[in-house]
């Protein structure tokens, strides 16, 4: 059922770009600014942010007639939010790839022959995430439900658009902070505002809202989606230090040269001693930074026990999600297909405790 539900996603995802190119004229304004929004979409993902707000949806929803199509069309807001924000942390990243293409700001940088490229991809890449932003909450109200349940949950779509940016200002202004001052408490902040609502709280409380559920539901949702999306982004970390560029889609050292603050950082850093800590951030703190330097900040992980730590960190969290999952009012149908859509997120932190000998209790 879960392949089916994201063959529908695709299926109106590709519909409503091309209804937008009828309605905004997107490639009457300039050619490549409807192409490289459309590419930039299309791409091949897991689309597990509708997925989980169609799945709410229809475990709480007391229909007896089959779920409306505009479910589908309503669903690829979560789709489109997430491109935009893809669109806007890599130009603060000063990404060149993602999921194995090159970034919007790339693409972009070639609509116009300057001399300044880079800066013209830049400018057009912020405009084009604007747009996508813009074009989320159209497909959001496509939806046909009761106007007071659209209203409350397009409140929750816009409030979470903004704690994920409060997230981007929290991540952007740690990396700028002396790594002295990085606690695991801001860690654990940054996580929450800028992964957990946008991708797991989000969608599963605005399909909640949608159907009716309770109150009592909807918050426990919302613990629910922070649990594994905390998770969720510590496997990311983790990911981008101990996995391949095929696997992730992305440079294997686009990470650690930004020297991004995570909570293999955080750790590896308070459990060093004085001369092991210097030499950490010897390699840390290197203004350009190659493989051999990922290898040795990978054996500093490994020796102080951070990726053990943080895999750990993942493990309580599953747990905790889990024992909130089997509490819902939610029709047990959908909460198994909830339960194994996520458990299928994290078969690559699994992969990698089995790759260093780090044995783990994942359940979910």
């Amino acid at each position: 059922m879960i392949n089916t539900i994201k063959r529908q996603i695709d299926l109106h995802l590709e519909k409503f770009l091309e209804r937008i190119r009828h309605e905004y004229r997107l490639n009457l304004i300039h050619p490549i600014l409807y192409a490289s929004i459309k590419e930039f979409v299309l791409r091949e993902g897991k689309r597990i942010r509708p997925i989980l707000l169609i799945l709410s949806y229809k475990g709480y929803s007391r229909r007896k007639d089959s779920f409306p199509a505009s479910l589908y069309s309503a669903s690829i807001c979560m789709e489109l939010l997430h491109s935009f924000m893809l669109i806007h942390d890599d130009i603060i990243d000063r990404s060149d790839l993602r999921r194995g293409k090159p970034t919007l700001h790339r693409l972009l940088a070639k609509a116009a022959k300057t001399k300044e490229r880079e800066k013209l991809g830049y400018d057009l890449s912020i405009v084009a995430g604007d747009i996508v932003y813009a074009l989320a909450i159209d497909a959001f109200l496509s939806i046909k439900e009761s106007a007071c349940r659209k209203e409350r949950a397009l409140k929750y779509f816009i409030q979470t658009a903004t704690f994920t940016a409060m997230g981007e200002f929290v991540d952007t202004l740690n990396g700028a902070e002396k790594i002295d001052k990085i606690t695991e408490k801001s860690v654990f902040l940054n996580y929450t505002l800028k992964t957990a609502r946008y991708t797991f709280d989000c969608p599963l409380v605005i399909g909640a809202i949608l159907a009716g559920a309770r109150d009592r539901d909807i918050k426990m949702l919302s613990t629910f989606g922070i649990k594994l999306g905390q998770a969720f982004q510590i496997q990311d970390d983790i990911l981008g230090i101990f996995d391949t560029q095929k696997n992730i889609g992305k440079s294997i050292l686009s990470d650690l040269a930004e020297s991004k603050k995570t909570l293999l950082v955080c750790h590896a850093y308070h459990q060093l001693r004085p001369q092991k800590r210097r030499i950490f951030l010897k390699y840390f703190s290197k203004t350009r930074k190659n493989y051999q330097d990922l290898v040795a900040v990978r054996k500093i992980f490994l020796n102080a026990g951070s990726l053990r730590y943080s895999l750990e960190e993942i493990s309580k969290r599953l747990d905790e999600a889990q024992k909130i999952l089997k509490k819902l009012n939610i029709n047990d149908t959908y909460r198994n297909l909830i339960s194994q859509s996520l458990l299928s997120l994290f078969q690559p932190c699994q992969r990698i405790s089995e790759l260093y000998e780090i044995k783990l209790p994942f359940r979910l």
